[in-house]
């Protein structure tokens, strides 16, 4: 066994924890992940002296402390958070409305900063949640720009979820429709991802072709006028624009500048 097949086994025992099932005991990772009680006890031990895993009373584990510094180092340091922080603040403060900004990783989308001026606001995904890969604008905005081979395994994947609203059953429909979505640089959904919730979102990139993740708003739908539904989009798609253009500046220059928040005035 080679160091790297023993980091990634180690890692393994990490990716079963997860919302339906926060606790594992000894007993059911051995049968989940097939691992010898001497190797699993070796790796638990690693886990927990690294903080990463923490004991509980009957035998079972849970996610350890660690992962709170780390999430606490990774909102300070993420250049995306940095500054996109100050996008999300002008929008909420603008509009009745939450602010996301959603990575995209992997096959997962997840939150990792929000911003809320609607005391009302309903949301099923709060930041560390992971959102659904074929719903809602902000999955729409960043399937928009994907290689045809990525876009076709997603398809694959995820293909009830794509006909269930309406987007086709093909790669090649589903394209079609995303098209629109790539040329305006911004998607809108109507209650997809949570009900009564529109969600308006804008592709982020740092240096590639693809968007690295989301600037987003969602907000009720009883408060939207088509007029300013217009005027949502061409906020979002103008604060995900400039926060674009810092990200690659940042990357190709290692200079980070202050957030340059772009927001229409009113009226």
């Amino acid at each position: 066994m080679t160091g790297t097949n023993s980091a990634g086994r180690i890692l393994a025992i990490l990716d079963v924890f997860s919302e339906s099932q926060p606790e594992w005991t000894s007993e059911q990772l051995m049968e989940k992940l097939g691992y010898s009680r001497p190797t699993l006890f070796r790796y638990l031990k690693a886990l927990r002296e690294a903080g990463l895993v923490t004991s509980l009373s009957g035998g079972a584990y849970a996610l350890g402390p660690r992962l709170v510094e780390l999430d606490y180092l990774m909102r300070r340091s993420d250049p995306l958070i940095r500054h996109g922080r100050a996008h999300l603040q002008s929008l909420v403060a603008k509009y009745p409305c939450s602010g996301l900004l959603v990575r995209w990783y992997g096959q997962k989308l997840l939150c990792v900063a929000s911003e809320c001026s609607d005391k009302n606001a309903v949301t099923s995904y709060p930041r560390g949640r992971p959102m659904p890969l074929a719903r809602g604008a902000i999955s729409r905005v960043i399937m928009a720009f994907l290689p045809r081979r990525r876009l076709e395994a997603l398809v694959d994947e995820q293909s009830g979820d794509f006909a269930a609203i309406g987007l086709g059953t093909s790669v090649d429909a589903i394209a079609g429709t995303l098209r629109a979505v790539r040329r305006d640089r911004v998607a809108v959904a109507h209650g997809e991802v949570t009900p009564g919730v529109i969600g308006v979102a804008g592709p982020v990139f740092d240096a590639g072709s693809v968007p690295i993740a989301s600037l987003s708003v969602t907000i009720s739908g009883h408060n939207v006028s088509a007029e300013l539904l217009r005027a949502i989009r061409t906020d979002v798609r103008h604060a995900a624009a400039i926060l674009s253009e810092t990200l690659d500046r940042d990357r190709n220059t290692g200079i980070a500048e202050p957030e340059r928040p772009y927001i229409t005035k009113v009226g």
